[in-house]
């Protein structure tokens, strides 16, 4: 215990050295320049916190289950009504303290497991199985994002999130063929969002093509343009392979800044049209031709009815690609890239064309993509370079990665997660993205392999093996 609580001072003080330059510096505007505010306070109130949690957990270790119960259940409800200095430091202290105090029950359970008149397992059993039951979890999920715009909480601005976090469930979904099925790394993969946002917006402004009719166009140029990429770079293994993705997606972003005749370069493409349903366009005054929604609807016109219906088309977007992905898993090229992934030697021993495997899965791969860039461009309005920089790759390669490689569930999770997460917490001010970073590490410790590490082979070999759903 005396060791615990010497180890606990030390990383209470690193964490106070190296709060200091990152949270404990504020900005602060004086007549005609900027000043420097250091917030010690606040520093040395955070390097508290993690003592105190640090202490907690050496009493874990030490069996003091009853008293560090006590404690952080004190210490999470007294957080509550005492004044902090931000807001960040106050859900620090109340979760940390909960926190402390449901490790110690579980801990607790796990001893001494509870039946309630032998009738039911034990608790911590069932609440192991139900959270790590996937399916179950997606089922509910769904559920609630086709009911969420009708819920009486809704408003404008989580519907904006919901559009946003499908999007990006949608591109991951499609990077998962490439990275989780395929095993192939591409960090080019915002180059294909581009192309199908701007491939979207060039094809209304000069053809004159609404969303619904352009759509299969630049999923055809996207699949061409994989094609043109793929069939020399394909050949390539590993870290050169994933190189020169990367110098695709540069390549691309800096194509659309300098063609200025054709993109506007870094000034954009404004002015994209809305998609309708059939005739009907989500405007208070439609164009020739077309009539207002609210109108035949016979109601009130509001904004909030064009958020409602790209929320609902993104949604369509992703059941599709969602169950695409799903059943190509299954189909035999599905095999082939699980093959492939696992062992490319072995899969050309067995007569498999790998290039045509890995083509035909990048390809798919940039296809869906197009197909979220698209989207991405009309619900905007406006189409820019710096929407596809190398972040927008690496933030949908972390949401594949942490979601769990290979499992759709695992990552629309994952893309809740690190995507909605953020603007969720948006109150938190700069403090947000420290709690983001720490959601993350604690995700990490908790599940290695990702949130759905558990996938299960394809196929298994052996007598009465059957095919795993």
């Amino acid at each position: 215990m005396l060791r615990g609580l010497k180890e606990s001072f030390l990383v209470a003080l690193l964490a106070f050295v190296l709060l200091l330059p990152l949270a404990g510096v504020h900005t602060g505007e004086v007549v005609g320049s900027m000043a420097l505010e250091w917030r010690w306070a606040d520093t040395a109130i955070a390097a508290a916190l993690i003592l105190l949690g640090r202490a907690g957990l050496a009493a874990l270790a030490a069996g003091a289950l009853p008293v560090v119960f006590a404690a952080g259940l004190m210490a999470g409800t007294g957080a509550l009504f005492i004044t902090w200095p931000t807001a960040f430091l106050r859900c620090a202290a109340v979760a940390g303290g909960y926190a402390l105090a449901l490790r110690a029950l579980l801990i607790w359970l796990e001893k001494h497991p509870v039946h309630l008149a032998g009738l039911l397992p034990p608790l911590i059993t069932t609440a192991k199985r139900r959270l790590t039951n996937f399916n179950t979890l997606g089922a509910f999920l769904f559920a609630f994002v086709i009911v969420m715009p009708f819920l009486p909480f809704s408003s404008r601005y989580l519907l904006d999130v919901g559009i946003m976090v499908m999007t990006y469930i949608v591109l991951a979904w499609g990077l998962n063929i490439t990275v989780g099925f395929a095993g192939l790394l591409d960090l080019g993969y915002a180059g294909f969002y581009a192309i199908g946002a701007y491939g979207y917006a060039l094809l209304a402004q000069y053809a004159g093509l609404g969303f619904w009719s352009a759509l299969p166009l630049v999923a055809v140029i996207a699949v061409v343009t994989a094609l043109l990429l793929g069939i020399p770079v394909l050949r390539l293994r590993g870290d050169y392979f994933a190189v020169v993705t990367l110098g695709f997606g540069e390549i691309t972003r800096l194509v659309l800044i300098n063609w200025t005749s054709l993109t506007h370069g870094p000034n954009g493409i404004s002015g994209i049209p809305r998609p309708a349903l059939f005739n009907l366009e989500f405007a208070r005054q439609a164009t020739e031709g077309m009539r207002p929604f609210h109108e035949w609807l016979g109601v009130e016109f509001s904004p909030v009815q064009r958020v409602m219906f790209l929320y609902y088309v993104i949604l369509l977007i992703a059941v599709i690609v969602g169950y695409v992905v799903v059943r190509l898993r299954h189909l035999p090229i599905g095999c082939a890239w699980e093959a492939f992934r696992e062992d490319e030697i072995a899969c050309a021993s067995l007569g498999i064309d790998r290039p045509r495997i890995k083509l035909a899965a990048y390809m798919l791969s940039a296809m869906i993509a197009a197909i979220a860039g698209a989207f991405f461009a009309t619900r905007q309005g406006f189409v820019s370079p710096e929407s596809f920089t190398f972040n927008e790759s690496a933030t949908i390669l972390a949401i594949v990665i942490l979601g769990g490689i290979g499992h759709p569930v695992g990552i629309a999770l994952a893309a809740l997660f690190i995507v909605g997460m953020p603007e969720l917490f948006r109150g938190l001010d700069q403090y947000r993205m420290l709690a983001f970073g720490a959601g993350m590490v604690i995700i990490m410790v908790w599940r290695p392999g990702g949130l759905a590490s558990t996938r299960q082979p394809i196929a298994k070999l052996g007598a009465g093996a059957q095919e795993t759903p």
